[in-house]
């Protein structure tokens, strides 16, 4: 690790970095995992409102594992992506039946909660509880392809962290003690997310364009990206309105409670059917449809109520 490096991308975040409720020292792992979920493949301005407004009915495991999945879901609103409603439910369910309420800290019994993945695990025991773990998410990929490979990041990269690129990563952490791991890869991240973006970096404004190897060659153009299917008329689109159906109805509704909002009824039907396979929707019946866990489709467990309740 370069200790000048670290210096100066350290110093510029603490000049510079955004006010966010998840980083402020008051925040708890709880609050800490709700804004990883809500962030996967969300822009922050979209996630803040509804952050605010989903710890100020849950603020903590055990009071959204008492709720249904259909409350989940309403709640998630216009989010985008509600399968992580679904998952951030589950999740709470696990965290109060087997940790007692408390956020594990440990990666491998975070890696068993739905919806966690390599990403998430090293977020939240990073920078909930301090460990050093290196934190791979897009920005701080493209960081570091630039500031030390050299290379243009690719506009449509992989999910997930290459070995290469986890190893990099690990190689860069600062040693234990006063929090510096989780410190320079949240600097990362900031610097990544207003500095050093995908498509406009602004290489006068980083702090650390002296020693990038990137900019240093000239900052070579990277594989343009493919162009995004378009949303009008898409399933995507579609499966939005049909969720919007479901959540505004205070209980199961008929199929032809969705013919108003999508007119193709072939394109209506087959995506009803994923909604349902992927479990954001229930077939009560051959007349009914409803969220997951409402009323006639599930029961939260005595159990599990008690486990939320239990101090």
């Amino acid at each position: 690790m370069n200790a000048n490096l670290e210096h100066q991308l350290v110093t510029w975040y603490r000049d510079n970095r955004r006010d966010l409720p998840w980083r402020q020292a008051g925040a708890g792992a709880w609050a800490v995992m709700v804004s990883e979920f809500m962030l996967q493949q969300t822009p922050v301005a979209r996630v803040m409102p509804a952050y605010r407004d989903w710890l100020a009915r849950w603020p903590e495991a055990r009071a959204l594992a008492v709720a249904t999945p259909a409350d989940a879901v309403r709640q998630w609103g216009r989010l985008g992506y509600p399968r992580r409603a679904l998952r951030l439910h589950g999740a709470s369910a696990i965290i109060t039946s087997r940790h007692g309420g408390k956020v594990p800290s440990t990666i491998s019994d975070l890696r068993k909660l739905p919806g966690v993945g390599s990403y998430t695990a090293a977020a939240i025991a990073s920078f909930a509880y301090g460990q050093r773990h290196a934190v791979l998410d897009t920005n701080v990929r493209r960081v570091l392809a630039r500031l030390i490979s050299g290379t243009q990041y690719p506009a449509n990269p992989a999910n997930s962290a290459s070995v290469a690129e986890q190893a990099l990563a690990e190689s860069l952490l600062p040693p234990e003690g006063e929090l510096r791991a989780a410190t320079w890869s949240v600097a990362l991240m900031e610097l990544g997310a207003l500095v050093c973006t995908a498509t406009q970096p602004s290489c006068a404004r980083c702090p650390v364009a002296a020693s990038c190897a990137w900019r240093g060659k000239g900052a070579p153009p990277g594989v343009p990206p493919r162009r995004a299917a378009p949303y009008t008329g898409s399933d995507r689109e579609c499966r939005g309105r049909l969720l919007a159906v479901l959540r505004a109805a205070p209980g199961p509704v008929v199929p032809a409670a969705f013919d108003a909002c999508w007119p193709v009824a072939t394109q209506r039907s087959r995506v009803l059917e994923t909604l349902i396979r992927d479990g954001l929707a229930v077939r009560q019946s051959d007349t009914l449809i409803a969220l997951p866990g409402e009323e006639g489709t599930g029961r939260i467990s005595t159990a599990l109520r008690r486990a939320a309740h239990a101090q």
